[in-house]
């Protein structure tokens, strides 16, 4: 079928949820993708940061084409393989900054996507809280009907971040404090306060007012879909201080800048010197196949009971079997140092362009912010006839996620192109 033929048929009969780039993408290997008349592209834009082994990397396909020819899916009824190993991998990961020599194990809830891991993540928050206070009413001897009031009051609020983004199912866009991506779904569901990024002041006044009802902080270490902007160590040192005090859950959304996205370390968090309660993660865990997951501290994940959540198709037989296989190459191909070696030089390069204001990130989560009167999305548009598969996520911010095995001479092609449509 030609692309044409192609776009005729999504015109009719796909939703039109996205304004798609002129080109149809047929097959890839590593950082280069070819469309359907056969020309070659540099990808840094990797499905979103998904793609973290590289397009089609031999150790995914393989895992893939093996367990298709074993078995595809069976529900969460049954064990099966994998999921086990997949879910202590991700626990050793994120304990890896951990001093304690015995450190509690995580335990994982297996999604289909990162909106699905917040979702969980945010049902979780509202029971821990429940319980705890259940359990405080009876440690004091209540009766029933305290015991009900104290269930019925408990705290539900979850702070997030100004210009946070955590999906886009009715609870997840809720908690996205981005009012431009909400006015169109109101009401959305209640239960949700937003605070500025970075401010500790603003975040100690909330909790002054309404610390009581806080169940939860979500935050995004690195805020991905808003333009890449960091949190302080001193902020996040905040949340988890004003938390801890208040018996609130500290959660990080791990689903952009996790899976050694940021180079050095496995997650984002583990760059500022302080460890949650709560990790929610997808994108890259399986490189590219739908993948996604909710850990939690043991204690926290006791919270659940059976039949208190659930997915058809999460943690499935292929998922896993390809988390377990990225997860595995990641480590075994130094991709963690690859991100913070290339991710430096990226920026490096992308600072000396013309027409570019400023250069942030960590690893390979990097974005510039171009000067007034550059368009983002006319460069990422005039990126496709220079080869680039580019991203923007503002008027004038481009934003760079190139998989994992993105090399110093895979930057010197992008800088050289990109710095001619920039007006090098």
């Amino acid at each position: 079928m030609s692309f044409n033929e192609e776009r005729l048929l999504e015109s009719e009969y796909v939703m039109g949820t996205y304004a798609r780039k002129p080109v149809e993408l047929v097959r890839g290997r590593g950082m280069e993708v070819e469309d359907a008349d056969g020309r070659t592209y540099l990808d840094f834009v990797s499905g979103v940061g998904a793609v973290s082994l590289g397009h089609c990397h031999p150790a995914l396909v393989s895992a893939l084409e093996e367990q298709a020819r074993t078995l595809i899916h069976v529900s969460n009824y049954y064990y099966i393989e994998h999921r086990g190993e997949v879910a202590r991998l991700v626990s050793d990961l994120l304990n890896a900054c951990v001093a304690d020599d015995e450190p509690m194990p995580w335990q994982s809830f297996f999604s289909n996507s990162g909106a699905e891991a917040n979702e969980c993540a945010f049902k979780l928050a509202r029971l821990h809280a429940k319980k705890r206070a259940v359990a405080a009413a009876e440690r004091a001897g209540a009766d029933e009907d305290a015991v009900r009031a104290a269930a019925a009051n408990a705290p539900r609020l979850i702070v997030t971040l100004d210009r946070s983004f955590h999906g886009r199912t009715l609870a997840t866009l809720a908690a996205t404090a981005q009012p431009a991506k909400q006015e169109a779904f109101q009401p959305l569901p209640d239960g949700f306060i937003r605070t500025p990024l970075n401010d500790v002041e603003a975040l100690e006044r909330l909790f002054a007012s309404q610390g009581d009802a806080i169940c939860a902080v979500m935050v995004e270490c690195v805020q991905g879909e808003g333009g890449v902007h960091p949190c302080t160590a001193e902020f996040l040192q905040a949340v988890r201080r004003l938390t801890g005090e208040r018996g609130a859950l500290f959660m990080c959304d791990e689903i952009q800048c996790g899976m050694y996205r940021c180079g050095t370390y496995p997650f984002g968090f583990q760059h500022f010197g302080v460890t949650p309660d709560v990790v929610t993660i997808a994108k890259g865990i399986a490189s590219g196949f739908p993948m996604g997951m909710c850990a939690a501290r043991a204690d926290v994940a006791a919270s659940f009971d059976a039949g208190d959540h659930g997915s058809t198709f999460g943690g499935s037989c292929l998922a896993v079997a390809a988390a377990e296989a990225t997860v595995r190459t990641l480590a075994a191909e130094g991709l963690a140092e690859n991100a913070e070696r290339v991710g430096a030089y990226l920026r490096e390069a992308l600072a000396q362009l013309p027409n570019v204001e400023e250069v942030r990130g960590l690893g390979l989560m990097v974005a510039v912010d171009l000067a007034e009167g550059v368009s983002a999305p006319d460069v990422v548009l005039a990126g496709l006839d220079a080869g680039l598969l580019l991203n923007y996520t503002g008027p004038r911010t481009l934003r760079f996620l190139p998989p994992l095995v993105c090399s110093e001479a895979d930057v010197d092609v992008l800088a050289q192109k990109l710095g001619r449509l920039l007006g090098a």
